[in-house]
């Protein structure tokens, strides 16, 4: 079983990264605030204007360690990489599979019908926990948007065209947000939400989301590559210059149980509060560098949390889930597996 390693999130702005021994030492203004041992580490991302000593990069490309740039909202930026690993027949392998429609459709309907299962048992969550004490009108709401999931993801391993299973996948997205809003418990009106909206986020639940999968996106890439995948090329999502399509793939089905869920964890708890957001004159909103420390923290936790997997029927953490669904995949492409088990929470 692989050792699940750390992650390391720097969002003090101009702090200096760079290496001492087998250390990675984090200073600001000149004194050290932290370091750690790199062989412990998956991931270095720095959120702002970070700076980081070539002697420290080179070290990190050498043992794999994904070091990535983002915008202090989480837009991925750019990411420092040594030579690329792998097999070559793997992605040759990947490669034929993303060309042949009908052997793309075969992945694809499976990664969209765990994410519409993954979807409803967020909602069977909610009423499980909530549906008692809500409105009539409430959990009428989310027992109909709950069938109509239960019934999509049934049907969905029949679809035989990608453009008929990106179109249910839409249709699945529009039924599980149009209800989201009857997940979260704050009182607070800022915490409304109305529907799915990016590039800005135009509230503060979108923001959250959108922080949290920029999270999972660089998770779901750093595992690909670690199997030796090829995250731009995807089944699901069409190729496009500068889009990691692979790992938008992978991150369909684990979306609603690792980032939709702390989303809602972390409202509902009140660990993030409407003053914790910045709201910017065109319209966008983000949070701010207290709230963004809050969130990283909570998602380390979360990546800790131990799981059953429904597939391999071993304990792991979630944060394993990642890199275990790339070896699956990367195993279904080389011919090991009749099929690519996705993941499904119960």
């Amino acid at each position: 079983m692989r050792k699940h390693l750390n992650t390391i999130y720097v969002t003090t702005e101009d702090a200096w990264l760079r290496k001492d021994g087998a250390n990675i030492v984090v200073e600001v203004e000149g004194k050290e605030r932290g370091r750690a041992p790199l062989h412990l580490l998956e991931g270095i991302m720095c959120f702002g204007r970070i700076g980081a000593s070539p002697a420290l990069l080179a070290a990190c490309a050498e043992a794999g360690i994904a070091f990535s740039y983002l915008s202090p909202t989480g837009r991925f930026l750019a990411r420092v990489e040594g030579p690329r690993s792998g097999n070559v027949l793997l992605r040759r392998a990947q490669y034929r599979v993303a060309d042949d429609n009908t052997r793309s459709v075969l992945i694809a309907r499976y990664i969209v019908a765990a994410k519409v299962a993954n979807q409803r048992t967020v909602i069977r969550r909610v009423l499980r926990d909530y549906g008692a004490s809500s409105p009539e009108a409430n959990q009428k709401a989310l027992q109909a948007a709950e069938a109509w999931l239960t019934d999509t993801a049934r049907r969905i391993v029949k679809v035989t065209d990608m453009d008929s299973l990106r179109g249910i996948e839409g249709e699945a997205a529009r039924v599980y947000f149009s209800v989201f809003n009857l997940f979260i418990r704050s009182e607070d009106p800022a915490f409304r939400f109305g529907s799915r909206s990016r590039r800005p986020p135009l509230d503060r639940v979108n923001a959250l989301l959108s922080f949290l999968y920029a999270l999972l996106g660089h998770d779901c890439r750093s595992a690909l590559e670690s199997v030796g995948l090829d995250p731009q090329v995807g089944f699901l999502h069409a190729d496009r210059p500068g889009r990691a399509s692979l790992a938008l793939d992978l991150m369909e089905e684990l979306r609603p149980v690792l980032a939709d869920r702390l989303a809602l964890n972390l409202i509902n708890r009140a660990q993030v509060r409407a003053a914790d957001f910045i709201c910017h004159e065109g319209g966008g909103i983000t949070l701010d560098d207290d709230a963004r420390k809050t969130v990283l923290t909570a998602w380390q936790e979360r990546k800790k949390q131990e799981i059953r997997h429904p597939f391999l029927g071993e304990t792991m953490t979630f944060g394993l889930v990642a890199h275990m669904q790339a070896l699956l995949l990367s195993r279904y492409l080389r011919g090991e597996l009749d099929a690519y088990p996705a993941f499904i929470w119960k």
